[in-house]
């Protein structure tokens, strides 16, 4: 029998304190029942002998302190899981918001789940594509990564991360793909731009969405990538799919739990975060992967916006410790009209070379990538060079390489939110843009690429 405990201590912000309990675990999930009947959930954050702290899902107004009842369900928060999940609309707590029936789960799972094991993780070395050139070129995306996306307030995220969702696809592969996409602490306008595109374009069929709007409590804010997780790892691990995980914004989630350890009182760290922001992220993260066992895999993108464009800002920063590169937005870019606005060269992929080559993308991928790369920052650097002494004072080939540079930003990173390129494409765009320079520069491609793949001007 469920015990009900009527000493609730005090409420505090999103906190309450109940004394006298018995039996009481962390985490476990729990029920307050106000006078009028109304029913609030909250979960078990400190247990100090039979003191219990809890945290409120929902608002702790109209909570009654002498009359409300507590009693505690036994076990944690977990979601109900199932293959129907696919085509559908969650809130963070996974409840379904999309006006269809409640799902009838095949099981029930905890959503804090555990990482990877280090000893059963298969290294990541299938190239998944996204259909962007700026990704798929250069810094290629690979089953089983964390590649996070850094951007800025005001910057376009949401679309790149909606053409994500759409267009990405494991080539060559009879598996299921999936995605599951969890929008953390966002507009109610944003919530129907996503949810309206999917279904527009009918990537609905294949995700599933959880959505957490700003006006939502914060504890919900900080469940919401959980269960996001929860039902990737049964697609994957269970129904052996490729699920690609899209998680926007990561800031809203750290600021969440900011809010928390504020009302918790707990010695705040750097810019007032926890202290354990860094092990939070990393419960997270380390969720993604390829399992031996398994020929499912977890792929992640998440995307956070950068306060102030700072990218030693505590959450870009350590992201990019336990993550695999990142892809950085700019500013720059978005100004002149080019979209999506991704900043190649400080954007890296560290797994970018395990996906690309014979039998996974083409033979001269890694060649072309490198060409481009080294052709693109000389071409930038002209270009600051023609700024401070003219245009007059470069050398022609230095002209080349800043025409280079100007064509390379229209053509190759320019495509809109709408085009989907296959790698192929995106290959011949770079071999072209090449052209602009004398092959005698092509000084990072083999000889045997060139032969092969240097396009003939028709005159």
């Amino acid at each position: 029998m469920i015990k009900e405990y009527k000493t609730i201590e005090e409420v505090a912000g999103p906190l309450m304190l109940v004394r006298q309990v018995e039996n009481v675990k962390f985490d476990e999930l729990g029920e307050i029942e106000l006078p009028n009947g109304d029913v609030r959930r909250c979960r078990v954050l400190e247990v100090n002998g039979s003191n219990v702290l809890v945290q409120l899902f929902e608002s702790a107004a109209g909570i009654n302190v002498a009359e409300s009842k507590v009693r505690f369900s036994g076990h944690g928060v977990r979601l109900g899981v199932s293959e129907d999940m696919l085509g559908r609309v969650f809130n963070g707590m996974g409840e379904p918001i999309d006006n269809g029936p409640r799902l009838i789960p095949d099981k029930m799972e905890d959503i804090n789940g555990t990482p990877i094991n280090p000893a059963a993780r298969q290294y990541p070395s299938e190239f998944i594509q996204t259909g962007i050139s700026t990704i798929d070129g250069l810094n290629t995306l690979v089953r089983g990564q964390k590649l996070p996306i850094f951007s800025g307030s005001g910057l376009p995220h949401a679309n790149l991360a909606a053409q994500i969702a759409r267009q990405a696809k494991v080539r060559g592969s009879d598996s299921k793909f999936a995605v599951v996409f969890a929008a953390i602490g966002i507009t109610f306008e944003e919530a129907d731009f996503f949810i309206t595109d999917f279904k527009k374009t009918g990537a609905i069929d294949r995700t599933v969405l959880f959505i957490n709007l700003a006006s939502d409590a914060a504890i919900e804010r900080i469940s919401t990538p959980r269960m996001a997780l929860t039902a990737a790892e049964y697609l994957a691990f269970e129904k052996n799919m490729h699920v690609l995980v899209i998680m926007t914004d990561i800031t809203n989630y750290a600021e969440a739990l900011r809010e928390v350890s504020a009302a918790r009182k707990e010695v705040p760290g750097r810019r007032g975060y926890p202290g354990y922001l860094y092990t939070d992220l990393a419960t997270l993260y380390e969720r993604a992967g390829r399992k031996v066992t398994s020929g499912g895999s977890i792929t992640m993108i998440p995307i956070l916006s950068m306060p102030e464009d700072d990218k030693t800002h505590p959450i870009p920063d350590l992201t990019g410790y336990i993550t695999e590169g990142q892809i950085i937005l700019s500013r720059e870019l978005y100004r002149k009209g080019i979209l999506p606005p991704v900043d190649v060269l400080p954007s890296l992929s560290r797994l970018k070379d395990k996906g690309i080559g014979a039998g996974k993308t083409r033979e001269d991928h890694a060649n072309v990538m490198n060409q481009l790369f080294s052709s693109y920052a000389r071409g930038k650097e002209a270009k600051e060079l023609m700024v401070v002494l003219g245009e007059a004072a470069l050398t022609p080939i230095d002209r080349l390489y800043a025409k280079f540079a100007d064509e390379f930003e229209k053509r190759y990173i320019n495509q809109g939110f709408n085009e989907d390129r296959s790698i192929e494409r995106t290959l011949e765009i770079g071999w072209e843009l090449l052209t602009i320079l004398p092959r005698s520069e092509m000084k990072r491609i083999k000889p045997q690429y060139l032969e092969k793949y240097w396009p003939v001007k028709e005159n």
